[in-house]
């Protein structure tokens, strides 16, 4: 019986070391999650900051700026940077339906 309830306490003083670690790794990864999400943020500003700049600086062929509202800006993978009117590229709730379907 003695036996039986040091191998009861180890099991529980190892239960709660494992508790104690996991709750440090879930305290470092919401520390990184938080850090991500600054992160993304920041990222998502720059690139409006960079996209309303490049826009603002756009002219058609009579000199006239680029609706924003009928254009988007699309890299290919060579690194080439076009403007697309919208209607022409396909939305993004499209390609989501397309490959639901797949």
């Amino acid at each position: 019986v003695a036996t039986q309830n040091c191998r009861k306490l180890n099991a529980i003083l190892n239960l709660e070391e494992d508790v104690c670690n996991l709750q440090t790794q879930k305290e470092s990864l919401k520390k990184e999650h938080s850090q991500c999400s600054r992160s993304i943020r920041r990222m998502k500003q720059k690139l409006n900051n960079l996209y309303r700049d490049i826009f603002n600086r756009l002219r058609d062929d009579q000199g006239r700026p680029v609706n924003p509202c009928q254009y988007v800006i699309h890299c290919s993978s060579d690194g080439s940077v076009f403007i697309i009117p919208k209607h022409l590229v396909k939305s993004e709730q499209d390609n989501e339906k397309e490959q639901k379907q797949k």
